[in-house]
């Protein structure tokens, strides 16, 4: 029902109860599906969670626009979220019965600046342990804080697309799926490698390999020869 061509008001806790009733209904239909639940009122609570929120709030371009999705995320809105290499798909419940699909693609970091990453890297990673553990070291913070690294995508960079009928350019299911990403980064960080397709392990590997170079030499035993990866993956695990 609508009132003057307007949705009808809807409280927080009627537009969860239907958030949850829609996806109990998909969750029959495929299993797979990853949600995205916000509890309480922070939408991250990482620093690197945090950051990327601040970042896409800091473009002129989205500032006026992608505020609208915090209540969205909040409502548990977002039914299913997954991102692969260069992409994020979404299904986010609106005012209607069926839920809209967002697909946001975000163009991969140029090869020069994925060396500059992995160069910062060998001079700053002290625990590499954080890293396997899914955990981005203090010392890192740069990477997503100064946009000369570009781990962060600018508006140039991303596309999106929502089957939504807002004309809008940002419409509130995006900027919901926006800080749905900043959720889904607080558990696994690393993905913010596969958001700009990149291999994450590589990274590692490479800081390993410098790392145990350098304990070799401190150490007085001079290695001439690269540890091979399949070395570095059955040492730590990965």
């Amino acid at each position: 029902m609508s009132y003057y061509g307007f949705p009808k008001y809807e409280s927080v806790a009627e537009k969860k109860a239907k958030a949850l009733k829609a996806l109990e209904k998909l969750k029959k239909k495929n299993p797979e599906i990853e949600p995205v639940i916000i509890e309480g009122r922070t939408l991250a609570k990482s620093w690197w969670g945090k950051a990327w929120n601040l970042n896409l709030e800091s473009y002129a371009d989205y500032r006026n626009r992608i505020a609208r999705g915090k209540s969205y995320v909040r409502n548990n809105t977002i039914l299913d979220l997954k991102i692969s290499k260069g992409s994020v798909e979404a299904k986010v419940q609106g005012s209607v019965s069926k839920p809209y699909d967002v697909k946001i693609r975000i163009d991969a970091l140029s090869s020069k600046k994925w060396e500059q990453v992995i160069a910062l890297c060998n001079r700053r990673i002290d625990s590499l342990e954080q890293m396997i553990e899914g955990k981005f070291p203090k010392e890192l913070e740069v990477l997503f804080t100064e946009r000369k690294y570009g781990m962060f995508p600018s508006p140039k960079e991303i596309h999106f697309d929502c089957s939504c009928p807002d004309w809008a350019s940002m419409c509130k299911h995006v900027a919901a799926v926006f800080y749905g990403i900043g959720a889904r980064l607080d558990i696994n960080p690393m993905l913010f490698f596969d958001l700009r397709d990149l291999d994450g392990q590589e990274l590692i590997r490479k800081s390993m390999e410098q790392k145990l170079e350098s304990m070799l030499k401190n150490a007085g035993k001079k290695s001439k020869r690269e540890i091979a990866d399949e070395d570095i993956s059955d040492l730590f695990g990965l």
